[in-house]
C-alpha cells in the first residue's frame, strides 16, 4: 500500500474540516437564532451567542392550544408528514415495476426519457391544468390531492433511480431463478428486490425529501389548515409585516428534524445506495 505523505494527509483533513464549516455552519446559526431573545437578533454588531438562552419559541410552535401559531404549525406538521408519506410510497410502488420493466426492456427505454424531459418545465406551466384537475374532483385543499400532484413529480424520478440500480444486477440471476421453477413475481420479491434494496431505499429518501421540500404546488392548492404543509406555514410567518426571526428559526428547526432523523437512520443504504446501486458484474 502507498503511503500517503503529511502534507496530502493534512489537505484532505483540512479540506473536510472547511467542508464540514460550509455545510453545518447555517445550521447552527439557525439554531442559535431559535434560542436567541428578540433583542439580540437585532443588536448591532450582531450577537453571535445570546445573553440568556430562550427556548419558548419551541413550546410556542408544539402547543395545540386553538387559532394559535402552535396549532397552525403542527396541523401543517401533520400534513406534510401525511402527504409526503403517501406520495413516496404510492412513487416506490409505480417506480418498481416500470424501472424493472425499461431496464429488461431497452427498447421501450425511450418512453422513460420522455417522462423525464417534463422536468424541463417550469412547474408554473403545470399549474392551471392541474388546478383545474383538482378543482374538478373536488380535492383542492385536500392531502390527498395534494398526495397526487406530488406523485406526478415523484414517480418519474424514482423510476430513473431504480432503473440504474435494475441495470447492474445480472440478468443471468433472475433466468436463472426462473429456470428453476420460480415466477416472475417470485424472482422480484425474492432475488431481484432485495439486492436492489440499496437503491430502493435511497430513490425513497429522495422522494421523501422532494416532497417534505415542496412549496410552489403547496401554496397554489391549499388554503387552510386541513392541507397546508410545512413550508407554507413557515412562509406564513415570514409574511406578515413584523416578523419574528427567531420564530421563523426555530420552525426552520423543527421543519429539519424529520428528515435528518431519517437520512441519520438510512445512511448506511444511502451510501450504499448511491456508490453501488446494486450489485457489480
Amino acid at each position: 500500500m502507498e503511503r500517503q505523505s503529511p502534507v496530502f494527509t493534512a489537505f484532505v483533513y483540512v479540506a473536510a474540516l472547511v467542508l464540514a464549516a460550509v455545510i453545518l455552519a447555517p445550521l447552527v446559526w439557525l439554531f442559535v437564532m431559535s434560542i436567541s431573545p428578540a433583542a439580540d437578533l437585532a443588536a448591532k454588531p450582531l450577537r453571535w451567542w445570546p445573553q440568556a438562552v430562550d427556548f419558548s419559541r419551541y413550546a410556542v410552535l408544539l402547543s395545540r392550544l386553538q387559532n394559535s401559531a402552535g396549532a397552525a404549525f403542527t396541523a401543517s406538521l401533520f400534513n406534510s408528514l401525511i402527504v409526503s408519506g403517501m406520495a413516496t410510497i404510492a412513487a416506490v410502488a409505480l417506480a418498481i415495476p416500470a424501472a424493472w420493466a425499461v431496464s429488461r426492456t431497452p427498447s421501450v427505454g425511450w418512453s422513460l426519457y420522455m417522462v423525464i424531459a417534463t422536468y424541463m418545465l417550469p412547474p408554473v406551466a403545470l399549474a392551471v391544468p392541474l388546478y383545474m384537475g383538482l378543482a374538478y374532483f373536488g380535492l383542492l385543499n385536500n392531502v390527498f390531492g395534494l398526495a397526487l400532484v406530488y406523485l406526478t413529480i415523484l414517480a418519474p424520478f424514482t423510476t430513473w433511480l431504480m432503473k440504474s440500480g435494475f441495470d447492474s444486477i445480472p440478468r443471468e440471476i433472475e433466468a436463472a431463478a426462473m429456470m428453476d421453477g420460480a415466477s416472475l413475481f417470485q424472482t422480484l420479491r425474492i432475488i431481484t428486490l432485495p439486492l436492489a434494496a440499496p437503491v430502493l431505499a435511497t430513490s425513497a429518501l429522495f422522494a421523501l425529501l422532494l416532497a417534505w421540500d415542496e412549496f410552489f404546488y403547496a401554496l397554489l392548492f391549499t388554503s387552510d389548515q386541513r392541507a397546508k404543509t410545512l413550508t407554507v406555514a413557515i412562509a406564513d410567518l415570514a409574511g406578515g409585516r413584523v416578523s419574528d426571526y427567531g420564530l421563523i428559526a426555530t420552525a426552520g428547526v423543527l421543519a429539519a428534524l424529520p428528515p435528518v432523523v431519517i437520512g441519520l437512520v438510512m445512511q448506511r443504504a444511502l451510501i450504499s445506495g448511491l456508490t453501488s446501486g446494486g450489485v457489480k458484474g
